[in-house]
C-alpha cells in the first residue's frame, strides 16, 4: 500500500508538471505567502527571488486551487455565459463611452446655437465634466462593485444615465446643460461603465486582451450611430426630441445588458478604506501605469473635442466636417479589437507602448500641419485606430499586474486619478485656441507632448517589470 500511494502521489506531480512547466519538483504547490496576481508577472520561487523571465513570454502563473479566480484553468475563456457577458459589456460600452466620444458633436453645436454667447473654454466645461464624471467614480463604483456584484450598480446607473438625457433634452440655460449632461447623465454612464468591464475580466485569462476589445468595440459603434442619429433628428424634429431619442435607444439596449451581464465570481464584501484605494499606488508598475494614463489622457480627448472646429477653421465645410467624429469612432472599432488580439498575442504591455507611440506621431506629423479635406479624414481614421487601443488595453494592463479579486478597485482608482486630466485638459484646449485668436496651433502641441510624455511613462512602467528586454512577452 505505501509504495502504490507513493506512486500515485508522483504521477500526480508529473500531471500536474506537464500542465504548468513552469511547476516543478523544486516548487511545491503551497498556500504560503501572498495572493498572486492574475499575470505573475514576476513570480517568486520557493525561497522568495525572481523566477526565470521566461514565465513572462509564457503568460501565465503558478496554479494556486485554494484561491478562486485565480487559478488560469479555473477561467472559462468562453462559453454562453461568458459570452453573454460580453454580448451585455458591449451594449454598456455603447451606452456610456459611446456617448462620450459624441463629445465633439455637441461643443461644435452648443457654440453656434444655444450657447453662443459663451466662450469656447467656458463650453468646454460640458464636455470636460462628463469626461471627468465617466471615470471619477471608479473607486466608489469598483467598490460597490466587488463588495455587492454589477446587477444594483447597473440598475441605478441605467435610470441616471437615461433621466440626464431627459432633462437635457429640456434644458435652455447653461446651468441647466452642465448639470443634466455634464454631471448627471455621466455619473450613470460610470456606474454601467465599471461593472460592465469588471465582469467581462472575471470570464476570461488566455482570450482577455480579445474579449476588452470586443467588449469596448461597442463604444466605437456608439460614437458613429449616435453623433449622426443626433444629427438627423436634430434636423428633422430639433434638439430636444435628438435627446430623448437617444435616450430611448440607450433604454432599450441597457434592458438587455442588465439581463446578461453576470460576474463569474461571487460578491466579497469587506469593509471601506481609504487606504485599499491608496495602497496600490505603492507598487511601482502599478503607479508607473497610472502616471503613463494621466499624462497620455490629458491629450487623447482633445481631437474627439476640436477636430470638428479646427477643420471648419482649416476650410473644411460644415456637413463635411461633422462626418469626422463618426469616421474617427467607426475605424476605432478596428483599433479596439485588433490590438487587443494581437496583445494576446504579443504582449498587452508592448502592444499599448506601440499604439500609444502611433497615437502622439498622428498628432504631431499629421493633424498638427493638416490642411484641407483629406489630410483631416485621414487623421480623424487613423487617430480613431490607435486612439482607440487604450480603452481596451488600459484595464487589461491593470488587470495583468493585479489580484483578480480587487480588480474593480484598482482599475476603478487609475480611472478616477485619470479623470482629473479629462475635467482639465479640454478647458485648457479651449483656453489656447481663445488665447490664439481661433488658431488651434498650441493646441495641437500641447495634445501631442502629453500624449508622447504619457508613451514614455509606459515603457519606464514596461522596464519596471522585466527590465531591459525589449523581445519579451510582457
Amino acid at each position: 500500500m505505501p509504495s502504490s500511494s507513493k506512486s500515485v502521489s508522483s504521477s500526480t506531480i508529473n500531471e500536474k508538471t506537464e500542465q504548468h512547466p513552469h511547476l516543478s519538483h523544486d516548487r511545491p504547490l503551497t498556500n504560503k505567502g501572498p495572493p498572486e496576481t492574475e499575470a505573475n508577472v514576476l513570480p517568486e520561487t520557493s525561497d522568495g527571488s525572481p523566477d526565470n523571465v521566461s514565465d513572462v513570454e509564457k503568460g501565465h502563473a503558478p496554479t494556486k486551487p485554494s484561491f478562486a479566480g485565480i487559478d488560469p484553468s479555473s477561467f472559462p475563456d468562453g462559453g454562453l455565459q461568458a459570452w453573454l457577458a460580453v454580448s451585455g459589456a458591449f451594449c454598456c460600452l455603447f451606452c456610456s463611452f459611446g456617448w462620450i466620444n459624441c463629445i465633439g458633436i455637441f461643443q461644435a453645436y452648443y457654440q453656434t446655437h444655444q450657447l453662443q454667447e459663451y466662450s469656447p473654454s467656458t463650453i468646454a466645461w460640458i464636455p470636460s465634466l462628463t469626461t471627468f464624471f465617466m471615470f471619477a467614480g471608479g473607486p466608489i463604483w469598483g467598490k460597490l462593485y466587488d463588495n455587492h456584484g454589477p446587477r444594483y450598480l447597473l440598475l441605478a446607473g441605467t435610470i441616471l444615465h437615461v433621466f440626464g438625457l431627459m432633462m437635457a433634452s429640456l434644458a435652455h440655460d447653461y446651468y441647466q446643460f452642465l448639470l443634466a449632461q455634464g454631471v448627471c447623465s455621466p455619473i450613470g454612464a460610470s456606474m454601467i461603465f465599471y461593472p460592465a468591464m469588471s465582469s467581462t475580466g472575471t470570464w476570461f485569462f488566455k482570450r482577455r486582451a480579445l474579449a476588452f476589445g470586443i467588449m469596448a468595440s461597442g463604444s466605437s459603434l456608439g460614437g458613429v450611430i449616435l453623433p449622426i442619429m443626433v444629427d438627423h433628428v436634430i434636423a428633422r424634429s430639433g434638439f430636444p426630441w435628438a435627446m430623448r431619442s437617444v435616450a430611448f435607444l440607450l433604454l432599450g439596449l441597457m434592458v438587455y445588458a442588465n439581463l446578461t451581464v453576470r460576474s463569474r465570481l461571487p460578491p466579497s464584501p469587506k469593509p471601506w478604506s481609504l487606504m485599499e484605494f491608496a495602497r496600490p499606488l505603492q507598487e511601482l508598475p502599478y503607479l508607473l501605469v497610472v502616471m503613463a494614463s494621466f499624462l497620455f489622457f490629458f491629450g487623447m480627448f482633445l481631437p474627439f473635442t476640436f477636430v470638428i472646429l479646427s477643420a471648419q477653421h482649416d476650410g473644411m465645410s460644415t456637413n463635411l466636417a461633422f462626418y469626422l467624429i463618426p469616421i474617427l469612432n467607426a475605424v476605432s472599432i478596428f483599433g479596439r479589437t485588433l490590438p487587443g488580439y494581437v496583445a494576446d498575442k504579443l504582449g498587452r504591455f508592448n502592444t499599448m507602448i506601440a499604439t500609444s507611440f502611433l497615437s502622439t506621431i498622428l498628432v504631431l506629423a499629421l493633424w498638427l500641419p493638416a490642411r484641407g479635406n483629406v489630410p483631416y479624414i485621414l487623421f480623424s481614421a487613423l487617430y480613431g485606430f490607435s486612439s482607440g487601443a487604450f480603452v481596451s488595453l488600459a484595464p487589461a494592463l491593470v488587470a495583468q499586474i493585479s489580484d483578480i479579486r480587487q480588480i474593480g478597485v484598482r482599475t476603478g482608482s487609475m480611472f478616477a486619478i485619470i479623470s482629473v486630466a479629462a475635467l482639465v485638459g479640454t478647458p485648457i484646449g479651449g483656453a489656447l485656441v481663445s488665447d490664439e485668436g481661433g488658431n488651434y496651433l498650441h493646441l495641437q502641441i500641447f495634445c501631442g507632448i502629453m500624449m508622447l510624455a504619457g508613451s514614455v511613462v509606459f515603457v519606464a512602467s514596461r522596464w519596471a517589470l522585466v527590465g531591459s528586454k525589449p523581445l519579451v512577452k510582457v
